[in-house]
Parts: structure tokens; sequence; C-alpha cells
């Protein structure tokens, strides 16, 4: 009984936090990707980068912790589970798409490689607010919510939230000169270029993988 006991405090204790680096195995091949995690395990932050998607240091949404369990993802439809070994050096878990499910291994390299989200020279005040829009994609249309605001700091900060891929979240970089606005995302490769219109609208072009989508935006907030 002692020794089961001791166990499970051990699991208890395990941190998630750090650099970790592994595959998922899919019917195609493995997928090489890598997680960072910091913080404690009731407040944490974190990235999923996957070289082979283009996507790097992508927001993860999701971070929980329950004892050796870990479940986290950049979508709130794609989540990945695992187990954290009692020496923290390694997890094994289930990654869900939809009605499948693959298994994949990480083992923690050193510590987190976080980086700050972009920030930006201070932007207008008509361009700050929330603002939503659709992308015509082929799979269909994708609605997008686009915020920008102006930090005590000095610096303007942005996002698009996806809210057809499962809340996904992408830091931007963002500039303004006059009715001229662009923005670019390296976390997914991304850009926009386009102007604020007479009409309060910010109309352009979404450019991303050498595709281009008519994209605007009109403010809800």
């Amino acid at each position: 009984m002692t020794s089961v006991l001791l166990a499970l405090a051990v699991a208890a204790s395990v941190n998630p936090a750090g650099h970790w680096e592994g595959s998922v195995e899919t019917p195609q091949g493995n997928i090489a990707f890598q997680i960072d995690l910091a913080g404690s395990t009731g407040a944490m932050v974190g990235a999923i980068t996957i070289p082979s998607q283009r996507l790097r240091a992508l927001p993860l949404t999701t971070i929980t912790v329950d004892g050796a369990t870990l479940i986290f993802g950049a979508r709130t439809d794609q989540l990945l589970e695992a187990r954290v070994a009692d020496d923290g050096q390694s997890m094994t878990g289930t990654f869900r798409l939809a009605t499948y499910a693959f298994p994949f291994a990480l083992s923690r390299t050193g510590d987190a490689r976080l980086t700050p989200a972009p920030a930006s020279p201070r932007v207008g005040a008509e361009l700050e607010g929330t603002w939503r829009g659709t992308l015509a994609d082929t799979g269909g249309d994708l609605h997008v919510v686009l915020t920008v605001h102006n930090d005590a700091d000095g610096f303007a900060r942005a996002e698009i939230v996806n809210l057809d891929e499962g809340g996904l979240r992408i830091p931007l970089a963002i500039a303004q000169t006059a009715a001229a606005v662009t923005f670019e995302s390296p976390a997914v490769e991304g850009s926009f270029a386009g102007s604020l219109t007479a009409s309060g609208e910010l109309a352009g072009t979404f450019r991303q993988n050498g595709a281009e989508l008519p994209l605007t935006f009109r403010r809800t907030e």
C-alpha cells in the first residue's frame, strides 16, 4: 500500500513545463511536432510547432493538467491527451481527430522556448476594436474574428480567431499607414493587405500557402 501511495504522490507532482519533441503516428506516416509549455500546472501557457504543416509556435488554447494526465491543443476540436512519465521526461498519448485516434509520443529536451506575441507600432483609433470577416475557402466558409488594440506599453497587438476551426488563435504583426493596413503571422505563414474604406470596413486580400482569398472585415465593437 505504501508503494502505491508513493507512486500516486509522484504522479501528482509532475510538472510538464519544458520543450518537447516527438511525433504522431498516422496512416500516411509519422508527423513530427514540438510542444512548449511554461508556467505552473494551474496556469500554463504553451505553443505547438508542426514543421511539415508550416505551423510555428501556434498558441495552445487548451492546457489542462490533472496529476500525470495532460490535455492540450491549439483547437478545441483537435485535442491531444497524454500521460507524463513519473520522471517528467517523456509522455505518450492519443491525438483525436473527429472519429479517429492516433498515438503520439514526446520527449522533453529542455526548457520551454516560448516567444512573446508580436508587438507592433501603435495604430489609429479607427482600427482598434473587434472585426468579423468570412473567408470563402474551397472547403467552406471560414468565419474569423480580428481584434486589434493599443497597449499601455505603446505597442499594438492583434490576433485572429478562426471560429470554424476550433477557436484557433493566430497572433499577428500589424501595420497601418493612413488607410492602408497589413498584417502577417509567422505562426501560419499567412498575411493580409487591405484598406479601411469610407464605409468603415477593412477590405483586402488574405494570402497563405500560395492561395489568395478576398477578405472583408466589419467592425462589431
